[in-house]
């Protein structure tokens, strides 16, 4: 599954949970987990999609793989939210 468009990534609605968690504090597959109906497999594909568009980083502490909003990732989607309010 690659996602490279934003605005595809962001249809899902487990994509956009897991944006809004990152968006509170970095956290790993285990933690995002925990709000989700899915498996942990399914919520490490979601990022992967997310990672694939750069609106998430991941960085590794040890043996854990920690996921953050990359907030570059979200220029182009700003880019084209703004033209609506200009």
């Amino acid at each position: 599954m690659t996602i490279a468009d934003p605005f595809d990534a962001i249809a899902d609605p487990n994509r956009r949970y897991l944006l809004e968690e990152l968006r509170r504090a970095p956290k790993t597959v285990n933690e995002l987990a925990e709000g989700l109906p899915i498996s942990r497999p399914a919520v490490s594909q979601h990022l992967k999609a997310l990672l694939d568009c750069n609106l998430v980083s991941v960085s590794s502490i040890g043996t854990r793989r920690i996921y953050a909003i990359h907030k570059p990732g979200f220029d182009k989607l700003n880019l084209w939210l703004d033209q609506f309010w200009s």
